[in-house]
């Protein structure tokens, strides 16, 4: 089936590759399916449902037929399309979905049983009896879902993952996203150019069509080549944008080279995330099939796929080809498969005569006004029935079939921010309407601009208003010409007549299915959807959308517009879960983060501790030390007398800005923040939307609508996740934006008597205490760098944290620990950290753990009256206030026994401790050698009413009793005095 001379494939390069055991030649440049149609394979998959034999459909990612199975045991992929599958020596595929073989599957008995099963059985056959779901129906519907397989052996974590930031990302490498990236490009503009296939042109290497005074293909390459001698430029190809994100944020899959993915650790896939301030949209069009009795058949092919295999692969995908559609294009492919050498059988066109532009350069019969109804043959095409003007019939022998029911621009990701596209009764299809993903420009073909020319000065055009944004200049630019004629529209959805005609030819959808939706009341498109499976799985409505939606429309008595299309969802294509989550097992899964102080840390001997998954020390013991405690005990009286240094990096640090930042601030905390003036820090307290703390910290104002905000360690990822979800879903209008950098700054906390004398010896211009008050924030210089420095205590202390970029970090830990030490203090750990919070009464998580209220914690005086907040409502329900709830409380041992434990639970003296009389639990312990006793926390039924009382305190796992009473958490200057200064 190969063509001389004909195709872009290196022929001086073969290559084999094996398909169900079969060795097949190819040469580079190859997919797998042009070899297989090459070597005369028609036969490539079994369908979904009922396992009807399937052949190669189009020549791209929209391929719903031919998925195959790449591999063997753990690295073996499935559901791979053969359309965009690069061939390589060596390559090995297997079929799916059929059993024992391809060419006799015992599953095809479903075919024979299709009156039973229609569109919806399930719903209806599996209800009863009632105890055979579980023991038979859902077994037996799990063994059959899916096509193909994994091999359940973990497989070895080779896939990446990247980043990649541009002014403007061209999705689609074809004249539009050429011409659209050129003129960037030469205005200077930072341009990453996408496509996915393995070279650029789009359209133009399947077509044998002049560009200027060159061909398509070679304007393509001349195109490029300059594209890629520029250094602003970055051309991708084999990756395939699969989303559109908020924020300017597109996720890709880039298909690594097989001969790249030889080289010793190369990945088979990257998943990049690409962060783009515009985007154009260049993705071309999608032909659509018709629906006719048995148009499912092997060997029936779109008539764009059978040029693209001509004059991109050298292969004759027909040798006798029936052609049938409604428009030029079918003409247009009959005149270039007959200078080939095929046979073409018949045209059907389903138009007049008159509305034909291009006249048959060969003797072959040409019938208008004719429509194909039927097709025979079982595991490949071998008669075509049509149906002319006279209604007539006629037979004709035919061992390929090519249609073309028009295009669809490819418009899914502009739809992934939920917009819907308007109908175009011009085109006869969906286009996109404006900005519907922010900042994104739609081009050619994907805004239903059919021709060549028009596709090149629309990308012109749209990077031209793209550039005007950016406030770029726009160069002048001359337009190459191109073929003016459009791809003339006239719809044609379906041929009625007897047999099934297939819409969804993955998932064995038909029209009558939809017909029967409507007719069970599941009108709505998304019900319709649902109970067809219509345009689900790998499709996601690319090949089957709109004659579904035409059909529909037509039971209901609606337009296509009034119908409207479904909701396409990312991923574009399909993508494996190891390329989304590359990197995520092992280490990957669980990453160790270290701070900038990590290596001067380790030097001086301190275990470390995993705290959010970063790593952080325990203690610093002396060579005099034989236990924690003794390091543990010797930190807190240093604190406490002189002076200590603990890196805090760890805190979560989100910078906030705009106009509404600090009305945004007073939504998201339940006290307010639009009255912090600039250079002032206020604690604030933070609830989910049920009504429960979920994390504390405090929030500095540096300048005028610009925030720092500082979390737990552990909840900084839910809190930043908690904040986005706030703006763009509650006040997506508000002038703000945030972004997490917590890895960008170090920060470390120095705390004690001595602290200001530590930072005059380090800062440029020494301060005081009176000028920097308690809660204030500033910027300070540090050796000519500039720093920020806030005055905030966790230790009860006086005491500051000082901030600087990350680049600085080891530098500032090792000059705090130097004047430390020779001031008698010196660095403390988190156990240190623990008592002395312990001691003041601090909350961490262990505290405010998910059911918790603010007045649990005793902050119920933080939550406004005044304004609105997240969690306001429902804090207020009756269950969260009501008396008697669990308080928090301080607990000093006054038995015989002194240990204390966490998790221990609390009990009224003389109760058995058991679970009906539960009064409570401990949720932190530590030693006070400040207090020279045993301290905990813990929430206590009426806990604040209690203060004084003994209580017992039971832990059943360690078998330890030991009476306690009642105080209030603060134990340690309650007053404040000592860090208020």
């Amino acid at each position: 089936m190969r063509v001389e001379k004909a195709g872009l494939i290196d022929r001086t390069r073969p290559l084999s590759v094996s398909f169900d055991g079969q060795k097949y030649v190819g040469f580079h440049g190859d997919t797998l399916a042009s070899i297989l149609l090459a070597n005369g394979q028609k036969l490539v998959g079994r369908s979904f449902k009922y396992h009807r034999p399937r052949g190669i459909l189009t020549a791209g990612s929209e391929e719903p037929n031919a998925l195959v199975t790449v591999g063997h045991y753990a690295s073996q992929i499935p559901n791979e399309r053969a359309t965009m599958l690069e061939a390589f020596d060596g390559l090995t595929a297997r079929s799916q979905n059929a059993w024992p073989s391809l060419g006799f599957d015992l599953l095809a008995a479903n075919d024979l049983l299709s009156p039973f099963l229609g569109a919806g059985f399930y719903y209806k056959t599996f209800m009863w009896p009632k105890a055979f779901w579980e023991r038979l129906y859902e077994p037996l519907i799990r063994r059959a879902a899916g096509l193909g397989a994994l091999s359940g052996v973990p497989a070895e974590d080779r896939s990446a993952k990247a980043f990649a930031h541009c002014d403007i990302l061209v999705i689609g490498a074809g004249p539009a996203g050429l011409t659209a990236a050129l003129l960037a490009a030469r205005a200077g503009a930072d341009v990453i150019v996408v496509d996915e296939h393995t070279r650029t042109g789009g359209r133009l290497l399947g077509e044998d069509e002049m560009v200027g005074e060159q061909a398509g293909h070679d304007w393509a390459a001349s195109v490029t080549a300059e594209l890629s001698d520029l250094p602003n430029v970055r051309i991708m190809t084999r990756t395939t944008v699969t989303g559109a994100y908020d924020g300017g944020i597109y996720g890709a899959l880039e298909r690594v080279a097989p001969d790249l993915q030889a080289v010793k650790d190369a990945p088979p896939e990257i998943f990049w995330r690409i962060t783009a301030a515009k985007c154009l949209l260049c993705t071309g069009a999608i032909e659509r099939p018709i629906a006719f009795a048995n148009n499912d058949r092997p060997g029936i092919m779109m008539a764009s796929a059978a040029r693209t295999y001509l004059h991109r692969y050298g292969v004759a995908a027909g040798q006798k080809a029936v052609l049938f559609g409604a428009n030029d294009d079918i003409h247009h492919t009959a005149n270039q498969l007959q200078a080939a050498g095929a046979k073409i059988a018949a045209v059907v066109d389903a138009r007049p005569q008159a509305a034909c532009q291009i006249q048959p350069s060969g003797d072959y019969p040409t019938y208008f006004e004719a429509r194909v109804a039927d097709t025979g043959g079982r595991q490949a095409l071998s008669r075509v029935k049509i149906t002319k003007s006279d209604r007539s019939g006629q037979s004709i022998e035919a061992d390929s079939l090519f249609i073309s029911g028009g295009w669809n621009p490819s418009l899914h990701i502009a739809c992934h921010m939920g917009g819907r596209p308007d109908w175009n009764d011009a085109i006869q299809a969906f286009v996109p309407k404006p900005e519907m993903v922010p900042n994104m420009q739609v081009a050619g073909a994907a805004a239903g601009i059919f021709d060549t020319k028009g596709a090149i000065k629309s990308g012109h055009y749209r990077a031209k208003l793209t550039l005007e944004e950016l406030g770029l200049s726009v160069p002048r630019m001359t337009l190459p010409r191109a073929s003016t004629a459009p791809k003339d529209q006239v719809a044609l959805w379906q041929v009625p007549g007897r047999g099934r005609a297939w819409l969804d030819f993955q998932n064995d959808v038909t029209t009558k299915d939809v017909r029967q939706s409507v007719a069970e009341n599941f009108r709505s498109v998304e019900h319709m959807k649902r109970y067809t499976t219509q345009g689900m799985a790998t499709d996601q409505g690319k090949n089957s959308n709109v004659a579904a939606l035409a059909i529909l429309a037509d039971a209901t008595g609606q337009s296509i517009q009034a119908i409207g299309t479904t909701t396409f969802r990312p991923p574009f294509v399909p993508v494996s879960i190891s390329a989304m989550g590359s990197g995520a097992s092992g280490k990957g899964f669980a990453p160790e983060r270290l701070t900038t102080s990590h290596a001067a840390t380790m030097a001086r001997g301190a275990p470390m501790i995993e705290v959010g998954l970063w790593y952080r020390p325990s203690y610093f013991p002396t060579p005099k030390e034989q236990t924690w405690r003794e390091s543990c005990d010797r930190e807190v009286k240093m604190v406490r007398e002189t002076v200590g240094i603990s890196d805090v990096s760890t805190l979560g640090k989100i910078d906030i800005q705009g106009a509404d930042a600090a009305r945004f601030l007073d939504f998201v905390y339940t006290n307010t923040f639009s009255t912090l003036k600039p250079g002032r820090v206020r604690y604030g307290l933070m609830l989910r939307e049920d009504g429960f703390v979920m994390d504390d910290g405090t929030t500095a104002q540096l300048t005028p609508g610009h925030y720092i905000m500082t979390t737990t360690t552990a909840a900084a990822g839910q809190v930043m996740k908690h904040l986005e979800f706030v703006h763009q879903c509650h006040h997506p209008e508000w002038d703000v934006r945030m972004v997490s950098v917590t890895e960008q700054w170090a920060q470390f906390a120095v705390a004690g008597p001595r602290a200001l004398d530590v930072l005059n010896h380090i800062l440029d211009d020494p301060i005081s205490l009176q000028d920097w008050p308690f809660m204030s924030c500033g910027t300070v210089r540090l050796s000519g760098q500039e720093g920020r420095l806030f005055r905030i205590s966790f230790s009860g202390e006086t005491g500051f944290e000082i901030s600087v970029p990350a680049r600085f970090g080891d530098s500032l830990f090792r000059q705090l620990l130097s004047q430390a030490e020779a001031m008698g203090g010196g660095p403390y750990g988190m156990e240190a950290l623990n008592v002395l919070r312990i001691e003041k009464g601090f909350i961490t998580h262990a505290e405010i753990h998910g059911r918790v209220t603010a007045g649990d914690i005793g902050m119920g005086a933080l939550m406004s009256t005044k304004k609105d907040f997240i969690g306001k409502t429902m804090a207020h329900r009756p269950g969260l206030t009501e008396a008697g709830r669990e308080q928090l409380v301080g607990l000093q041992p006054v038995g015989a026994v002194k240990q204390l434990t966490a998790g221990a639970h609390l009990f009224t003296m003389g109760d058995d401790p058991i679970r009906q009389n539960d009064q409570g639990y401990v949720t932190s312990v530590g030693y006070s050698p400040t207090l020279g006793v045993n301290l905990a926390m813990g929430f206590l039924k009426n806990g604040r009413a209690r203060h004084g009382e003994t209580i017992m305190l039971v832990d059943h796992l360690r078998d330890l009793r030991t009476a306690v009473k009642v105080t209030d958490p603060v134990v340690f200057d309650p007053s404040g005095g000592r860090m208020r200064g």
